[in-house]
């Protein structure tokens, strides 16, 4: 026995203690070190791949290179909508995310003068681990390239490149036309980017930009490059040429354009002209108008906005809005009376100083009445009280049906999608649902001679004046001049010759003795026309129209003018632009074959007033 068993006891305990922990110790360590043996082997076995690919897109940066948007042209091949190459500022967007941005962001407000958070919103919309440039402000003037120069030590993650920008030589003149281009929206962006748009893109907003974006937008190139730990490229890795998008080649004729901006002058309204024989649009113009060139700016000024977003909507395509015929409308109410087979090409009626029906009196415009009138003297003096009669025997369904037939209630089909009222043609449904009441001879009456609730565009007054003079057929007006679709589209409206004739027969008699006798004048071969007065509601002025087509026996072009609460009559204030506009294509396409006019649009107006224009 042990004379110290205590001693010896706790000796035999340490030992086994110290035993079990080597060993434990022993199997934690084997443990940790087949478990990150099997990590490893997994990160380079199965993750491997993977991983690598994301070292080397964070070593690998892609500087996008914008594509020059395809040129715009006029049908004789000048230049309507190019491009100019501003100076632009770019950044990393991981930029923002680096203790530099302390220093980099700060300066960047003062010499762009755009506030820090907004360039920071636009970085993190994009993402810090974008691997493209990201644009944050356009259009650098001198001052500010020289002192981001003179800082380029403080900007490091800094960049400027040159830029493509829409540029429109004509400003004003085409605004209606060619449109704007734009950066995306946000929202746009979302419906866009499977399409392979990216922020900061630009994108056709309205017009012929917006219409044809697909041919003129070209495909982005750019450069492969590598960069250091600090986002500094080292060297290009590879190289994509940008490819430039197609040109545009349009029908407008750019003297005929600009001859229509000056007849309309500062009259709101429109002038829409085009071949009547394959629907290619010559001129369309809308007053007020903008200068599209406002949008290729970085930020719009508090002037900008004003002048697009003005009380008389700037924006607005007149030639594409809709508005009350007048007495252009009867075109389709002498075809609705002879094609219905009530009335013969050699009807004549009684014309009065008013006419009562259903109790409710209709009055002649000059108050007296023009004796008995057939078809062709009843469209020289625009008698009311003659097409009142015509209205109320065909009826409101006869006379609704050939309004569709002429093309009125449906969009025309040109290229503007969302840019052109389809105007109205009201019917019993309509009146039902809208006004509560039914159909009544009244109604028929209003629309007879073009009034009521009946709404036309300038762009649909100009087809239906391009069916006498092409002999029947409605077109589709369309501005790109290879569109052979459009070309071709014909449809007949199956009308009787005779119809044809008494409406041709009509329409020169207004111009030869008629409420249109400022275009009987030498400056332009024979022409036939038809002038409008329309009622805007109580206390307002009245809108006026002319439409005309020349040469008389072989159309090459109509015409028709709009003005907005003009007041007058459409043979004094819609009849001179558009003998202006006339001038300008028979004396540009055939020159030294006609005078050239000695009268600026006042005189010219003084001239005409002479002759019976009210209707």
């Amino acid at each position: 026995m042990s004379l110290f068993p205590s001693i010896g006891s706790k000796k035999d305990t340490r030992t086994v203690g110290h035993g079990f922990q080597s060993i434990f110790l022993i199997i934690f360590t084997l443990s940790m070190l087949t478990g990150i043996s099997v990590r490893l082997a997994y990160l380079q076995i199965v993750e491997g791949p993977k991983l690598r690919e994301r070292a080397e897109a964070n070593r690998i940066r892609m500087i996008l290179k914008q594509p020059e948007r395809g040129n715009i042209f006029d049908r004789n091949g000048k230049l309507l909508g190019t491009t100019r190459y501003p100076s632009s500022v770019y950044l990393w967007p991981m930029a923002h995310t680096k203790p530099s941005w302390s220093v980099v962001g700060p300066r960047l407000e003062q010499i762009l003068n755009i506030p820090q958070d907004e360039m920071e919103k636009k970085l993190e919309q994009a993402g810090a681990n974008s691997s493209s440039l990201i644009r944050v402000a356009r259009d650098l003037n001198e001052a500010e390239i020289t002192a981001l120069k003179e800082y380029k030590n403080e900007l490091p993650e800094v960049e400027i490149n040159t830029d493509s920008v829409r540029y429109y030589p004509h400003g004003k003149e085409l605004a209606h036309v060619l449109g704007y281009t734009r950066e995306l929206t946000p929202d746009q962006l979302k419906d866009k980017k499977q399409n392979g748009y990216r922020l900061g893109d630009v994108i056709g907003q309205m017009g012929v930009e917006k219409a044809y974006e697909k041919m003129l937008r070209g495909e982005w190139g750019g450069q492969q490059v590598e960069v250091d730990g600090a986002g500094r490229p080292i060297r290009v890795l590879g190289e994509k040429q940008a490819k430039a998008g197609n040109d545009l080649h349009l029908t407008i004729d750019l003297d005929v354009q600009k001859a229509a901006e000056k007849a309309l002058g500062n009259h709101r309204g429109a002038i829409a002209a085009l071949d009547p024989n394959n629907g290619a649009v010559l001129a369309l113009v809308s007053y007020p108008t903008f200068d599209p060139n406002i949008f290729s700016k970085q930020k719009l000024s508090q002037k900008d906005w004003e002048s697009v977003q003005g009380k008389d909507h700037p924006l607005v395509n007149r030639a594409l809005s809709a508005f009350p015929p007048a007495s252009t409308f009867k075109i389709v109410t002498t075809t609705a009376g002879l094609e219905s087979g009530q009335f013969s090409p050699d009807t004549i009626l009684q014309t009065f100083g008013s006419l009562t029906v259903g109790g409710v009196t209709f009055g002649e415009w000059n108050h007296a009445g023009f004796g008995p009138l057939g078809f062709p003297g009843a469209m020289a003096m625009s008698s009311d009280t003659f097409f009142y009669q015509v209205g109320k025997k065909v009826g409101g369904p006869t006379l609704i049906e050939w309004s569709r037939k002429y093309g009125f209630g449906q969009r025309t089909g040109i290229e503007f999608q969302g840019e052109e009222s389809k105007g109205l043609v009201p019917d019993d449904t309509w009146k039902q649902r809208v006004l509560k009441t039914p159909w009544t001879v009244g109604d028929t009456i209003n629309i007879s001679i073009g009034q009521g609730a009946l709404q036309v565009t300038p762009l649909q007054a100009a087809i239906m004046f391009s069916v006498p003079a092409n002999g029947g057929y409605r077109i589709q007006p369309h501005l790109l001049k290879d569109n052979e679709e459009a070309k071709s589209w014909r449809e007949s409206l199956n009308m009787k010759p005779t119809t044809i004739k008494v409406l041709r027969d009509g329409l020169r008699k207004v111009v030869s003795e008629g409420t249109g006798k400022s275009l009987d004048v030498p400056t332009i071969p024979p022409a036939s026309g038809k002038s409008g007065t329309a009622e805007a509601g109580v206390g307002r002025p009245n809108h006026t129209w002319f439409g005309a087509y020349a040469p008389t026996n072989k159309p090459e072009i109509v015409v028709v003018a709009f003005g907005e609460n003009t007041g007058e009559h459409g043979g004094t204030i819609c009849g001179p632009m558009v003998l202006q506009v006339l001038e300008a294509y028979f004396q540009h396409k055939y020159p030294g074959k006609y005078q050239k006019s000695q009268l600026d649009p006042s005189e010219a107006k003084t001239q005409s007033s002479g002759h019976g224009t009210g209707d």
